[in-house]
């Protein structure tokens, strides 16, 4: 995973990471933004669909080895799980595609909204910037695509297993036969969705969420696995497809790519955490990302953190 080749998106990406610790504080070996997770194991087996955009090979393998990471928003390690500030939540997604002669995988970074607070990592910076600074309120008065996604509702889950989540960018997928298809990825509880009420967390504990997914995967609460479907919605010509803030028209067809089986938590947790560094660029034959801008920043951010991280 290089660093972008852009010097203004290396820097725009440094810059986010710094003012997301400036705001969570300092804390080595910990992410600055998502910072409080769990990794997951499972499989992930694809769907006739799938085979016939895409030739990537998690697309056409039977099925693929995955490794999942539900996650609160903020830098904050310790934020309670009934803290409003911990949505939108996060579920990043990795296929396993091969460990020899080397390792190759492809990730899905995706959170509980489609949105986003800004087109580009330079209104993402800046926004932040305005938080860290004590001026936040002006800057999201006054930039309408910031004030949508305050704007937007963020529900607290009753688990990371009843919670729908989004790519919010575009990707290209490349049939064998060489056909484009642009779309955005969606992942849909098999379970449904179901949230709480303010009342309801109240009672609630401060990791509710992680002790629930971690006692239903080791069995503790049944040893039920936690499924979700991996969908996409598809542009039509002249849909945009390099504005995460442009959305698609809800009658867009939205086709089924597979299931995520989300089977046990993953061992070595804590070496895991600091190691893995998702990648929300595809860099895998079948996949490609789209000429979103926010999408090499996205990926700067994620390699320059994870090396941080990493030397912890």
């Amino acid at each position: 995973m290089p660093l972008p080749s852009d010097t203004k998106v290396v820097e725009t990406s440094q810059g986010l990471v710094n003012v997301l610790q400036d705001l969570a504080g300092p804390h080595p070996g910990i992410r600055p933004a998502h910072a409080k997770g769990l990794l997951l194991k499972g499989t992930f087996v694809p769907t006739e669909t799938a085979k016939s955009l895409s030739k990537a090979s998690h697309f056409n393998n039977p099925s693929t080895p995955i490794l999942g990471r539900f996650s609160n928003s903020t830098g904050f390690p310790e934020l309670p799980d009934t803290d409003p500030n911990g949505n939108p939540r996060g579920f990043a997604l990795r296929f396993l595609l091969a460990e020899t002669p080397r390792r190759i995988h492809t990730d899905i970074v995706t959170h509980s909204v489609d949105a986003f607070p800004g087109t580009t990592g330079e209104e993402a910076l800046a926004l932040f910037a305005a938080l860290r600074d004590g001026t936040g309120g002006d800057y999201i008065a006054t930039h309408p695509k910031a004030l949508a996604f305050v704007q937007t509702p963020k529900p607290t889950p009753v688990s990371f297993a009843r919670q729908k989540y989004y790519a919010v960018n575009a990707f290209k997928l490349i049939s064998a036969a060489g056909k484009e298809t642009f779309i955005r990825y969606r992942v849909v509880p098999v379970a449904g969705e179901a949230y709480l009420d303010e009342t309801e967390l109240q009672g609630k504990s401060a990791d509710f969420l992680f002790d629930e997914i971690s006692e239903r995967l080791s069995g503790l609460g049944g040893g039920a696995a936690v499924e979700f479907k991996l969908t996409a919605q598809v542009a039509e010509d002249g849909d945009v497809t390099n504005d995460n803030t442009v959305k698609w028209p809800e009658e867009r067809s939205v086709v089924e790519l597979g299931t995520i089986r989300l089977e046990g938590v993953a061992e070595d947790q804590a070496a895991q955490q600091k190691h893995i560094i998702f990648d929300p660029i595809p860099r895998v034959e079948g996949v490609e990302a789209s000429d979103d801008p926010l999408l090499q920043v996205r990926a700067g951010v994620y390699l320059i953190s994870g090396k941080e991280r990493r030397s912890a």
